[in-house]
């Protein structure tokens, strides 16, 4: 297990995930049929090129979870009881094919919780950023997390 419980978690801490992943035409044609979005923009090559972006736009549902999926080994893996929302998703600048992604992730607030004993909220700020380290993708994540008592 590689998440942290509740009480072992302080604000300001923050964690450079080691796992990095380069987005490929494959991952963002299998995610973007999977869930059923038809946008040309990231399925028709042709379409792309006559975009502003001038090639195929990455996913941003995929980036998104992306984003999420590589923070949770060292955040929530083993000790999360649920995710409980997400706010503040934007992602400032676009993903291409061919991107090399890493994430963040910056604990900025703990809250006991009141039904649970020894657990409590962790809202993590997650921060996604591509090989030039411009942030493509950021949000806040609010999961309820076991205590090391439980």
């Amino acid at each position: 297990m590689a998440g942290k419980f509740f009480d072992q978690w302080q604000i300001g801490e923050t964690l450079v995930h080691e796992i990095r992943r380069t987005v490929t035409e494959t991952d963002n044609l299998l995610f973007s049929t999977m869930t059923h979005n038809p946008q040309p923009l990231h399925i028709d090559a042709e379409a792309a090129k006559a975009s502003e972006f001038g090639q195929i736009l990455v996913n941003g549902t995929f980036t998104f979870a992306l984003m999420i999926g590589l923070s949770v080994g060292d955040t929530t893996l083993g000790t999360l009881v649920a995710n409980l929302g997400y706010d503040k998703l934007v992602m400032p600048k676009p993903v291409f094919l061919g991107d090399t992604l890493r994430a963040e992730s910056e604990i900025i607030e703990l809250k006991p919780s009141k039904s649970r004993p020894g657990a409590g909220i962790v809202t993590f700020a997650h921060r996604l950023l591509n090989q030039r380290g411009e942030i493509v993708c950021q949000c806040l994540r609010m999961a309820l997390i076991k205590g090391s008592g439980a």
